[in-house]
């Protein structure tokens, strides 16, 4: 077994990334995705690289099954028990409105309806004194319905079970007597023990109506993996930048509602590192949307809390990704008022732009690099003829009339906007959180991020913009680097000055000995097992937390050190800390990993100019350079390291094309990435 596979799946595409761990040798395969089951395309991009499954030592997977079952809503019949009193505590969320001054819009309907929700007797408080015993008879008869009425996932949230679990735990040893096996069943204290009700009770309801799906869907990709021959392990990426293996997506499914999503982030801080960044911004653009994230001091920024519909949030700990609606297929319109826009409407792949072929009707971002020239009218080795005259009828029927612009110039505002768009969630992520995007190099991939990301960094100020090798196929990649990961929670209320560190120790030994049991159970062997200990801190009287480092080991200096931590990252967050003020430990946080050997992406130690890459020019239009300018075309395949290009240049591979402005210089570095910086006057 020589063989690491890492598989990304996509709406359009499935992208492989295949590492030779005998030779350090890489390749990649992209085959079409197939919605109605995901599983065949895995199996398909397989076969499609010539790997025989008994050669496959290991295969890590992003995948958006659990993202599309929540945009979608296609779930199965889902039951919630609550404590009486607390049925709509889901419907009413946290009263807050994503629109706050639209009096008009509602909020997306709750994940479990109204009548699928029951309540039974029980009381505990906020000590987790019981109040009222749970009244097993009327739990006994409520399990009775939800049997009889075919649920194929109950999840169970009582009030206060964070402090105390006895009831939730009863409830559930009640239901699994009357429920059929392979019926899922979660409670809101095992899937995330934290205090505020209604994050907890969202996160164990997206538990419970996930959980079917992905258990089958896993369940059935390791079958079809099995008769293909393979016996090593299958492992799952998830939100946090860690992997799961198949027993623990079933007990914590919601995680992966953004598996797809974070590969490409962690490919990005990756390539950014491998580069000498470790300040890096990801820019990954598809056919549909842009996710941008960021890494600080080598560290991807990560959220305590995230969510698909607003007001249903996930309380685990997720790489912090921002998606917007810009990609390719982006669509351009005209508003009421006369403005042009573009998105977050999307051609898609069917009919896709007007280029394609299928039929559509409306102007897109790739119609408009085709008809600019930064796109070949070939692409990906021949396969794909983009049609030249149809891009330019629609963006004239679409543009050049509302606009009164020539065909070009209309192209080009159309690209403009969508960059400012993208720009725009760059600052955000940035700016928007206390990072100076000058600080930071940005990594350009997905199929048309390379076409973009040289603008963005001159729009953003970036010094320096990394194109991948493999940029369409990066998000596969980041599925390879990553180890398995667990991350668990226990609520701790008090000042820091009043903690005591006997107590705070217990208590993390007590969480590290169920992540060492969990891990035991995946595989996982004690020498590849590590621990990091963090505090949920804050300042008395806030509500929102910052989650810093502790070392307890340092019995004298552990606490305060991290005191410090937290006024300086509250400082660079918020422009703010005051070190006179109390402050609060929120919540006990546990990093649980299992390590994973990952695979080492040797450099190349061959040396060779950018001539012997040149495979012609072409007319391109660039606005700097006044309009359309003969540019050299070069070959990706045939650029060794040392190789240096002066802008205008394109540069042409299989999964995407780079697009090298004028006053640019870039050169190819020992792992094939291309370095570009900006030549300033």
């Amino acid at each position: 077994m020589k063989y690491r596979v890492a598989i990304d799946t996509g709406g359009t595409n499935t992208d492989a990334f295949i590492f030779n761990e005998e030779n350090g040798t890489s390749f990649i395969a992209k085959v079409p995705s197939t919605p109605k089951n995901p599983a065949v395309a895995i199996t398909d991009a397989i076969k499609a690289a010539g790997l025989k499954a008994a050669e496959i030592k290991l295969i890590t997977h992003g995948t958006t099954v659990a993202t599309n079952a929540l945009i979608e809503r296609n779930f199965p019949k889902t039951a919630m028990i609550t404590t009486s009193g607390f049925r709509d505590v889901v419907e009413i969320c946290d009263g807050t409105k994503q629109e706050l001054w639209d009096a008009y819009q509602d909020k997306p309907a709750s994940y479990i309806r109204r009548r699928d929700r029951f309540e039974v007797t029980e009381r505990v408080d906020y000590n987790g004194n019981v109040v009222t015993p749970l009244d097993r008879e009327q739990a006994r008869s409520v399990a009775e319905r939800i049997s009889k009425l075919g649920y194929q996932a109950v999840c169970i949230c009582f009030i206060n079970s964070y402090v105390n679990s006895d009831h939730e735990q009863a409830m559930k040893s009640i239901l699994e007597d009357f429920l059929p096996g392979g019926t899922y069943v979660c409670t809101s204290s095992e899937t995330i023990p934290e205090m505020l009700e209604h994050p907890r009770f969202s996160t164990a309801m997206i538990n419970a109506v996930l959980g079917p799906c992905i258990v089958n869907y896993v369940r059935d990709l390791e079958g079809r993996l099995k008769e293909m021959g393979y016996r090593g392990d299958l492992l799952i990426l998830h939100s946090g930048g860690g992997v799961l293996t198949a027993k623990g997506t079933a007990r914590f499914p919601s995680r992966l509602a953004s598996s797809g999503i974070v590969a490409g982030a962690i490919a990005g801080a990756h390539i950014a590192k491998q580069a000498g960044f470790l300040n890096a911004i990801s820019f990954d653009m598809g056919g549909t949307s842009t996710d941008v994230a960021l890494t600080y001091k080598g560290e991807l920024k990560t959220a305590n809390s995230w969510q698909v519909e607003y007001g249903y949030p996930i309380m685990f700990p997720s790489v912090e990704v921002l998606t917007i609606g810009a990609g390719g297929g982006s669509i351009a319109w005209i508003d009421a008022g006369g403005s042009l826009r573009n998105g977050p409407q999307s051609a898609g792949a069917d009919p896709g732009p007007a280029c394609y072929g299928k039929g559509g009707e409306e102007a897109t971002n790739t119609d408009a690099n085709l008809v600019l020239g930064r796109l070949s009218s070939s692409l990906l080795g021949g396969r794909l003829q983009l049609d030249l005259k149809a891009s330019k009828q629609v963006i004239a029927n679409k543009m050049v009339g509302p606009l009164n612009m020539e065909l070009a110039t209309a192209a080009s505002a159309m690209l403009k906007v969508a960059e400012a768009n993208m720009a725009n969630a760059i600052r955000l992520i940035s700016v928007g959180r206390g990072y100076d995007p000058r600080d930071f190099a940005l990594v350009a991939f997905g199929g048309a991020g390379p076409l973009h990301g040289a603008y963005l960094a001159q729009e953003l100020e970036i010094p320096t913009v990394i194109f991948p090798r493999y940029p369409g196929i990066a998000s596969a990649m980041g599925c390879l680097l990553v180890d398995i990961r667990h991350d668990s929670s226990q609520m701790y209320l008090g000042r820091v000055q009043d903690a005591n560190l006997i107590q705070l120790a217990h208590s993390f030994e007590s969480m590290e000995e169920e992540a060492r049991d969990h891990l035991h159970e995946e595989g996982v062997a004690p020498e590849n097992m590590r621990f990091v200990r963090q505090l949920d801190m804050r300042y008395m009287g806030q509500w929102r937390t910052l989650t810093v480092p502790v070392d307890l080991s340092d019995t004298e200096n552990g606490l305060q050190e991290a005191l410090k931590k937290f006024h300086s990252e509250h400082e660079r967050a918020y422009s703010y800390s005051d070190p006179s003020r109390d402050v609060e430990i929120f919540a006990l946080k546990l990093v649980t990993q299992g390590i994973i050997p990952k695979p080492t992406m040797p450099k190349v130690r061959v040396t060779g100019d950018a001539e012997r890459a040149l495979t012609g020019s072409r007319q391109v239009y660039f606005d700097e350079a006044g309009g359309y300018v003969e540019t050299p075309v070069y070959n990706r395949e045939e650029l060794l390291p040392g190789a240096r290009i002066m802008g205008p240049a394109v540069v042409e591979q299989l999964d995407s094309t780079v697009v090298l402005p004028p006053e640019t210089s870039s050169v190819v570095d020992p792992y094939l990435n291309i370095i570009t910086n900006f030549i300033r006057g």
